[in-house]
């Protein structure tokens, strides 16, 4: 599942601020790149690694999910 199909995200996008957001989705940033490691291990270990490219992973996915779920029909 990715972040934009996880109602939980969703909700949180939709129910506040960028800024906000941007600070829940970084508590959720393990667990969503754990869920979508197979596969990607390379990328997995640089983000869990690389601080600089963490942060910039983290920046441009709560943008892009925000902007995405403020546009979406409601989740049911």
């Amino acid at each position: 599942m990715s972040a934009e199909q996880d109602e939980k995200i969703v909700e949180a996008a939709r129910a506040n601020n960028l800024a906000n957001f941007s600070s829940y989705l970084e508590r959720m940033l393990d667990e969503l790149f754990i869920d979508r490691m197979e596969g990607n291990e390379e990328i997995f270990s640089r983000v869990m690694t690389d601080k600089q490219f963490r942060a910039a992973a983290h920046e441009h996915l709560a943008s892009e999910i925000f902007r995405r779920a403020q546009k979406a029909d409601p989740v049911e």
